[in-house]
């Protein structure tokens, strides 16, 4: 084994054994602390499954996207030193190319058939963390990472940076942390603010897509604020209802297939099927979430309105 497949291996082990800590003192807490939150075992199984099974598939097609990005320093505009001063401005662009990545993954259909395997279970615990897809390196959204290459960023920076921010995101799966000091939730991610991300409350639907940082949602307006009167209900707008693994994640490209061999579809049609927003059909039988959004707040206001002519009591 060389020194690189030692200390590639070392830090796996390191990373798991970091994530398992968490797992298990956030189901001490709640078991015997009755700490918030809730387990179901057979959920959390089949998420450990799925992330010990993206680390594999994932793994194994990680040369496409890093292959990619060496290639990349080619074309690089100027080669900055590693600094300090440079590993935290990679970072905070990095978190910026999350932030994008993020918000195409749930707004455009293809993307969003690998994303949508994080957001299938119905429950939110550090387990729904490791709820990964296998096919993270066929999605093409890994190609974001290019533009961090040719401004000037080392990839190995990149991909270190990377690795801190998915790690910090980890510690954002869980109900047993309430709302952090006012400063820190207007600045970074918090547990709050993705437990609002994880939700299907018509009113938190496509929120908080920030990695480590918040701001981006804050600047571009898909911030979104945990009412703690209206807590989220976690899952898909139409859950699986299933613990199969292969189901979950391979049913969107599934539905993506069928969509396509649909008789009578246009060009136009068979693009939008890959590229609209999930929910979206060419004979408008299905709602997207901008539509469900639309329909609740539609729906509020004219309870209202009902509400205010309504004639007072005795």
């Amino acid at each position: 084994m060389t020194i690189d497949q030692l200390i590639a291996t070392n830090f796996t082990v390191i990373t798991l054994a970091f994530y398992f800590s968490f797992i298990l003192i956030e189901a001490f807490s709640i078991r015997f602390l009755k700490a918030r939150g809730e387990l179901n075992a057979r959920d959390n199984l089949t998420c450990i499954f799925m992330g010990l099974m993206s680390s594999v598939a994932n793994g194994a097609a990680a040369f496409i996207s890093v292959g990619a990005m060496y290639w990349a320093m080619q074309f690089q505009i100027v080669s900055l030193p590693v600094t300090i001063t440079t590993v935290v401005l990679c970072f905070i662009a990095n978190d910026l190319r999350f932030y994008v990545h993020h918000r195409l993954a749930h707004r455009v259909r293809w993307p969003w058939a690998m994303h949508v395997v994080h957001h299938s279970s119905q429950h939110y615990n550090y387990s729904v963390a490791l709820r990964q897809a296998w096919t993270k390196h066929f999605s093409g959204m890994l190609l974001l990472y290019v533009p961090l290459v040719i401004i000037g960023f080392d990839p190995a920076v990149i991909l270190f940076v990377a690795l801190v921010n998915s790690s910090y995101q980890f510690l954002l799966h869980t109900e047993t942390i309430g709302k952090l000091p006012r400063w820190f939730e207007f600045i970074f991610n918090t547990p709050s603010h993705h437990r609002v991300h994880h939700a299907n409350n018509p009113q938190y639907l496509d929120a908080n897509y920030g990695g480590t940082l918040i701001i981006w949602d804050r600047m571009f307006g898909t911030f979104a604020e945990e009412d703690l009167e209206d807590r989220p209900v976690y899952g898909l707008v139409k859950n699986l209802e299933t613990f199969n693994p292969i189901k979950i994640a391979f049913h969107e490209y599934w539905g993506i297939l069928q969509d396509q061999l649909q008789k009578g579809l246009t060009i136009k049609d068979r693009v939008l099927y890959l590229l609209a927003p999930p929910g979206w059909s060419h004979d408008g039988s299905r709602l997207t979430s901008e539509d469900i959004k639309r329909e609740y707040y539609e729906a509020r206001a004219e309870a209202s309105s009902s509400s205010a002519l309504a004639p007072a009591g005795d």
